[in-house]
């Protein structure tokens, strides 16, 4: 990882680093608009088509069925089946207290206005299926969906052969979800945008992926016949800041914990010490050793970078120019610096608070704004899964109330029709 101290930056060579490692948008377009403009044209015939082109799909079905469902439980390590109900516990219990309230307000006399909140009726859950298995992010989109009641929930993966990993099927019983489908990749959200006669389409998609989807996903959240989604996605960040208490085990486990998401993946350590930052070098370099995914973590080190800064404080202001998907604050007072944060997905105080218990069962979400996103977006909760309607009843007093800056305003914009709607009720 390379080294940098914040006070020899200038404001270019700051903004610099706060950018992601570069990905050519334009030439993954190019692999995927014919994918999508095939499945919009052919449906279910062409993404199945794709779906054994890319990832040897061989099933007779596209969905998964009751008998599938039944053997996945029953196959399923018994330890596992603990860990997903524990996680499903915790995050269900969390969720529950996003649930939006109703508004209701009478701003004048005989004016009452209120906003309800209503489930997405349909909307697709995408789970990757390739260099990891991800049941947690199936409790992640699950859990929301079923808070929220949306009628129609389709959870979408990539299948080599016939069969889904047997975790991603329990944990979508855990959720409640029926409607699985065994495709995945471009061609997957192509499918769920578009449906076709035997498959409807979906409102709204969910869910990380590699560049590809995240590709698929944002052309078909511009196109008029597509459908939403949950937000601009990239690839996996994390920084941590600490002070000169913190563990530097600690601190090389969580940066390696986010480096072995995938090569594209970033991380970054933030430090007042350069003797600091030289320790958690060496730890990562013997972590390094003994994991699986190695070369991954590796890559995505190139990537990376280690931040020497004055104070903390100015840690933190780079931190909100940076906008992480997720923050450490592994310091010993992490309470002084919380309002101080404003931009991050998901923020960890503390030395015992691990990047890995948000991922998995801490209870708050794990499907976060990247590449700077969480500037403007926050994580999924059950509202990303609702959508608000706005309501007013009027009185003929309640109309008269407000009737003087309606008519004017109305004459102010040319729109006379607007006015003579009010005038012509109060004559």
């Amino acid at each position: 990882m390379k080294t940098y101290l914040l006070n020899t930056l200038d404001a270019k060579r700051i903004s610099e680093l706060t950018r992601r490692p570069a990905i050519d948008l334009e030439k993954i377009y190019a692999v995927i608009k014919p994918i999508l403009n095939e499945i919009q044209k052919d449906g279910l015939q062409a993404a199945v088509k794709y779906a054994k082109q890319f990832d040897g799909f061989s099933s007779s079905s596209i969905y998964v069925t009751e008998s599938e469902f039944r053997k996945a439980e029953k196959s399923l390590d018994n330890n596992v089946k603990i860990a997903l109900k524990s996680a499903y516990s915790n995050i269900l219990a969390f969720h529950k207290e996003e649930v939006p309230n109703q508004i209701m307000k009478e701003t004048q006399p005989g004016v009452l206005c209120s906003r309800e909140f209503r489930p997405i009726d349909s909307v697709g859950l995408y789970i990757p299926g390739g260099n990891a298995v991800l049941p947690s992010t199936v409790l992640m989109l699950g859990i929301p969906a079923q808070i929220a009641g949306c009628p129609r929930v389709v959870l979408c993966t990539p299948v080599k052969g016939e069969k889904i990993n047997p975790a991603i099927l329990y944990a979508a019983q855990l959720c409640g979800i029926k409607e699985i489908i065994k495709i995945g990749g471009a061609q997957g959200i192509g499918l769920l945008a578009y449906g076709d006669s035997t498959f409807p389409k979906v409102d709204k998609i969910f869910g990380p992926g590699n560049q590809y989807v995240t590709a698929a996903k944002l052309l078909v959240s511009i196109d008029p016949s597509g459908c939403a989604i949950d937000m601009p996605a990239g690839p996996s960040e994390l920084l941590v800041i600490s002070d000169e208490f913190a563990n530097a085990s600690f601190i090389a486990s969580d940066l390696l914990s986010q480096a072995e998401h995938g090569e594209d993946s970033q991380v970054i350590y933030a430090t007042t010490l350069e003797v600091k930052a030289k320790e958690v070098e060496k730890e990562i370099d013997r972590q390094l050793l003994s994991l699986p995914r190695k070369n991954i973590a590796e890559q995505s080190l190139r990537n990376s970078f280690i931040l020497i800064t004055d104070t903390l404080l100015d840690a933190v202001k780079f931190s909100n120019l940076y906008a992480p998907e997720h923050l450490i604050m592994n310091v010993r007072q992490p309470g002084d610096f919380t309002k101080l944060i404003q931009n991050a997905g998901s923020v960890f105080l503390g030395e015992y608070s691990p990047e890995s218990a948000g991922d998995y069962a801490s209870g708050t979400n794990h499907s976060l704004p990247t590449s700077g996103f969480a500037r403007s977006f926050s994580g999924v909760s059950v509202e990303s899964f609702m959508k608000a309607i706005s309501f007013q009843s009027l009185t003929k007093e309640g109309l008269r109330n407000i009737s003087s800056a309606v008519e004017t305003l109305a004459l102010e914009e040319g729109l006379f029709a607007h006015k003579n709607a009010v005038t012509i009720r109060l004559k």
